[in-house]
């Protein structure tokens, strides 16, 4: 029986990937006169990628390697201005309101109400804390975990701090590769929630739906009704 549900934060409980992809469309816009959007694009992935391990996710480390990427893609040409422009859009990133997936401010008070709730999230940690408390969720979950990674090792050891068991454990999330595999592979059970915009990095080509406990919804108001199944 499940008794503890753990949420992933970004594009589960509220709007993530929209910003990030409305910023890209700007940044590319301001770099349209040196080369194409798809070489672009290209090559800041390429720059996140290597930079991952030093800056980790969130929008510090996107302004960062987009600074790196337009100095890259103009051979040092772009301009102190355009420079500004990059950096302007990261803070317009950083200050944007906290927007709530549709029903959540009123399932996730209901679900606490029978379930123990454990927020379990990756990113840059001041940014994330500021969502959290902009959110008004916290009050709602017993724990909250701000991850530099999802894996199943970091999984493992977040549960066995909460004292959670994996059979009585459930994680809902946008992302196949952070939220779902690693947790059923350790044996907990798993609610994919796609969000309309995958980040590149979360692509997987593998998809678990013949796992017993696994289930894939369009939205968070289907989740309630399937928990005892799980």
């Amino acid at each position: 029986m499940i008794r503890i549900i753990g949420f992933d934060a970004d594009d589960t409980l509220w709007h993530n990937e929209s910003i990030f992809d409305l910023a890209q469309q700007r940044y590319r816009a301001l770099l349209a006169k040196y080369h194409p959007a798809a070489e672009v694009d290209r090559v800041l992935f390429k720059t996140e990628m290597r930079n991952l391990p030093a800056y980790g996710y969130g929008v510090k480390g996107f302004m960062l390697s987009s600074v790196e990427t337009a100095i890259e893609l103009t051979k040092g040409a772009i301009s102190a201005q355009e420079i500004r422009e990059i950096i302007a859009l990261g803070q317009e990133m950083l200050a944007h309101p906290v927007e709530l997936l549709p029903g959540v401010a009123e399932i996730v008070p209901a679900l606490a109400r029978d379930y123990r709730l454990l927020l379990i999230t990756k990113g840059e940690l001041h940014h994330q804390e500021r969502k959290i408390a902009a959110s008004g969720l916290a009050p709602h979950f017993q724990a909250m975990e701000i991850l530099s990674e999802k894996d199943g090792a970091t999984y493992e050891r977040v549960l066995r701090r909460h004292g959670v068991a994996l059979e009585e454990f459930v994680m809902v999330g946008n992302s196949l590769k952070s939220d779902i595999l690693p947790v059923l592979e350790l044996g907990g059970a798993g609610v994919h929630i796609p969000y309309h915009i995958t980040w590149q990095h979360e692509h997987v080509e593998e998809t678990p739906h013949a796992h017993a406990r696994f289930r894939r919804v369009d939205s968070l108001a289907e989740v309630p009704p399937l928990l005892p199944a799980l």
